[in-house]
């Protein structure tokens, strides 16, 4: 376990001396480097990969790199050491991180749809037999436990009442290989990766939903946002453009692409499936919700009781997207965007 823990800080040292080697190179043109941590390996991230790979971000002057860490916990650990600038992470991560102290501030998210189904193994008819069964999430509280318990409540399932049963697994790619090969009984999963589980005999219950969601947020420390926030509101900009870039059609296989690549899906109809979600996904309404956050926060509190006690008017910063919207940048997007 020691050998394992100096490995995985070694290879994290050495991607990071990576990305910041290249400074000099980046300010001498105009550039600012930010590299972002995110947690979930799937498309509530690929709007960030589009806007690296098609450029939008260098358009505003952010050299934009992203991290994979492993879970909530660890995404917040690397931005308090100040390993990252900013992460993009799930409105649980933030909440249970802020009710241990640490004092951050989220501007925006693209991600404001949740297309979700529950996919369970072919034994399984009826969500009354669902009682007892095991689902496989990346950590406690993170977000893709979050988008479980979400879409659980939409189908009118109590977890404790069912005394459904949690366990840790990893990323999406990695739990829907745990349910194909039978390690866990059930998994919320986004339409794409649920095609591939239903080809391999399993099925869905309660159909494919899109549930109203801010699944995971643009967050960074507060004094990073008071002392930065053009550099941030950048960032925004970028996020936007690549919103509208995946709703135009004559982008379409240069995401589907993108997406194949990063996912690394096999089959051409699993890049079409992902590039629907995608475009479901992603919106133009990227000010943080706070009423949704709302539901979130009575969520989370299941596992974390602090977290009732976090003012999500000092967590929640809405004045960059507005200051956005006064300056009318949105609006033109918004007039570019093809639905």
């Amino acid at each position: 376990m020691r050998q394992k823990a100096f490995l995985d800080s070694l290879v994290f040292g050495v991607i990071l001396l990576s990305f910041f080697g290249a400074s000099q190179m980046s300010s001498a043109r105009g550039e600012e480097k930010v590299l972002v941590a995110y947690g979930g390996h799937s498309e509530s991230v690929a709007h960030m990969w589009v806007g690296i790979e098609k450029g939008l971000f260098k358009k505003y002057a952010v050299d934009v790199g992203m991290l994979q860490v492993r879970s909530g916990p660890l995404i917040m650990a690397t931005l308090a050491s100040g390993s990252v600038h900013v992460i993009w992470t799930a409105p649980s991560s933030v909440l249970s991180a802020v009710s241990g102290g640490l004092k951050l501030s989220c501007v925006a998210s693209t991600t404001n749809n949740l297309p979700r189904e529950l996919v369970v193994q072919k034994e399984i008819k009826s969500f009354d037999e669902l009682r007892g069964k095991v689902f496989g999430v990346q950590s406690l509280g993170g977000g893709l436990w979050l988008q479980t318990m979400v879409v659980l409540e939409k189908l009118g399932i109590d977890p404790d009442g069912y005394q459904l049963r949690m366990r840790v697994i990893g990323d999406i790619p990695t739990v829907t290989q745990a349910l194909m090969s039978g390690n866990v009984d059930a998994a919320v999963l986004p339409y794409s990766f649920g095609d591939m589980a239903k080809r391999a005999g399993l099925h869905s219950l309660g159909g494919q939903l899109v549930v109203p969601l801010q699944s995971n947020m643009l967050c960074s420390s507060r004094d990073l946002i008071a002392k930065s926030p053009d550099l941030v509101a950048r960032l925004i900009q970028g996020m936007i453009e690549a919103v509208v870039l995946i709703h135009d059609p004559s982008h379409k296989e240069d995401v589907k692409e993108i997406l194949k690549r990063n996912l690394r899906f096999s089959k051409p109809e699993d890049a079409e499936a992902s590039y629907k979600l995608l475009r479901t996904m992603n919106t133009l309404d990227v000010g943080p919700n706070t009423e949704g956050w709302r539901t979130i926060q009575r969520i989370v509190s299941r596992v974390n009781p602090k977290v009732r006690q976090v003012n999500l008017e000092e967590v929640l910063n809405p004045r960059l997207v507005q200051n956005l919207e006064a300056s009318g940048f949105v609006a033109e997007m918004r007039k570019k965007l093809v639905q």
